[in-house]
């Protein structure tokens, strides 16, 4: 297959791109900066279409990954960068399997498992979990996280791609020694000294292991009858503490 990766420089879309090449596929990463990798990298804005529209077009799978990193300060510039980012390349990579006289056959959508409310009752599954925003005895500060998933999905719903499949990875952090990743910094907490407990300790970590969360991603390509949300995540969260 061809699959091409918008956004696919990060650790997730390395994650993908090393699996996937591996198995022979030609990978095509759309990025913002020129990379030598064992793969095609083609630049892009990630807001307008270009030439790289050329990847798309016969393209077998797309999987957008695009997004500003959410390990910084969340300033107002930040802020602004997390939400435009995810919601501008979703956006322009609509316009392009659109445009397409080949569309992809499916189109997985990055998106984040942060969508759901924090909950002791009940897991949150794709058909019966509980969305998040203005839940009591949550901080207002959440509600950002929950507004720009909330922005990235609809901009998925609202592009015009008939021939495609649909699919949005709501994920939950995925776990993988690669540098850049959340256990990156988790780790880096840890030998500062900042580890452990945080607040009560009650509160669930949803996690996904990076070979479970490839073997998911190959699993979604193969199932033609599935679209939608879908949760990709460890059936086991564990307790912060």
């Amino acid at each position: 297959m061809r699959i091409v990766l918008p956004g696919g420089s990060g650790q997730v879309g390395t994650i993908l791109s090393r699996a996937f090449h591996a198995d022979g596929h030609d990978v095509v990463v759309l990025s913002r900066r020129p990379e030598t990798r064992p793969w095609r990298v083609v630049l892009w804005d990630a807001v307008s279409l270009g030439d790289w529209c050329r990847a798309i077009d016969g393209a077998d799978a797309v999987i957008n990954l695009t997004g500003r990193s959410v390990n910084c300060r969340y300033n107002a510039r930040n802020r602004r960068e997390i939400l435009e980012s995810r919601v501008e390349s979703t956006r322009v990579v609509g316009q392009a399997i659109a445009r397409a006289e080949r569309p992809p056959r499916v189109w997985l959508q990055a998106s984040t498992a942060t969508i759901y409310a924090h909950r002791y009752d009940a897991p949150n599954d794709e058909h019966t979990g509980k969305l998040g925003g203005h839940d009591p005895g949550t901080p207002n500060t959440w509600q950002f996280s929950l507004d720009v998933v909330d922005a990235w999905e609809r901009a998925l719903a609202e592009a015009v791609t008939p021939a495609t499949r649909r699919v949005l990875l709501r994920s939950a952090m995925v776990m993988s020694p690669d540098a850049g990743g959340i256990f990156d910094a988790l780790l880096a907490l840890v030998r500062r000294g900042l580890g452990g407990r945080a607040g009560s300790g009650r509160q669930f970590i949803s996690w996904i292991h990076e070979h479970d969360f490839v073997a998911a991603v190959r699993w979604l390509i193969d199932r033609p009858h599935l679209d939608g949300a879908v949760n990709l995540t460890s059936p086991q969260p564990v307790p912060n503490a």
